[in-house]
């Protein structure tokens, strides 16, 4: 395949399981990670020894300047990028709306909703045919939090998810005709790392037997859904949504 990929939020979870599969299908690959020298290593020995061609670049995607800083690296080790995946995000510990603090509401919605948004406009600016690109993919992770509200556990985390939904169909629409598709997975429980963040790291375990399936996710599950949408077997598919919530 020979092409290049930037997932932000990659060296964990469901960044992990994606940067593994996209070096198994043959992509040239950045991971992003924020703090975590560590994780983004060891994910990023792992991609190298499927073999792929790929670099860890630090980098706070609520922050333009650092975003322009990861893809001006991403152009000199590895070339033109022809698929974003906006897969890191944030989430509070579990409380009511009348408990949050500001600062907590202006640092999820920085990070879930702003850096998204800050990683898509300069994907677009290497991509879109409009600025000389040859086109490509964008997926956008998204939550099932989005269509059920999470009241009484994070209902910030919700609406920024609930924000990406709404970005995913309009940008979608405005760049369909510049070779570039815009998609989102909507994971619901997940066994990642990332409930540590809300205060419950068995939270899956413990909510499990209430979905309809009876069990909680695995990150290569949601993987195997954005890497079909940034592949030419989904090349008719724009502003789709893709489930990952075994009923819910």
């Amino acid at each position: 395949m020979d092409e290049v990929i930037l997932i932000t939020g990659g060296t964990r979870g469901i960044g992990a399981a994606t940067a593994l599969l996209a070096a198994r299908r043959g992509y040239r690959i950045c991971i992003n990670y924020q703090a975590d020298t560590h994780a983004a290593q060891r994910t990023l020995d792992q991609v190298r020894e499927l073999g792929a061609e790929a670099i860890a670049v630090q980098a706070d995607v609520s922050s333009e300047e650092q975003v322009q800083r990861l893809y001006q690296q991403v152009d000199a080790e590895l070339g033109p990028l022809r698929a974003l995946v906006n897969n890191a995000g944030t989430v509070g510990p579990r409380a009511r709306l009348d408990e949050m603090s500001q600062a907590r509401l202006w640092h999820l919605m920085q990070t879930n909703v702003i850096g998204p948004m800050l990683c898509a406009k300069h994907a677009l600016l290497r991509m879109s045919t409009r600025h000389g690109g040859r086109g490509g993919a964008i997926v956008n992770v998204s939550s099932a939090a989005a269509r059920l509200g999470s009241p009484g556990e994070y209902v910030d985390y919700a609406a920024s998810k609930g924000a990406m939904d709404t970005f995913t169909l309009g940008l979608a629409k405005e760049v369909a005709g510049e070779g570039v598709r815009v998609n989102s997975v909507r994971p619901g429980y997940i066994y990642t790392e990332f409930h540590r963040l809300s205060g419950d790291a068995q939270r899956v375990s413990k909510l499990a037997p209430g979905i309809p399936m009876g069990r909680g996710g695995q990150p290569e599950e949601v993987a195997e859904a954005i890497i079909w949408l940034l592949s030419e077997q989904a090349s008719y598919a724009t502003g789709t949504f893709v489930d990952l919530a075994g009923g819910r």
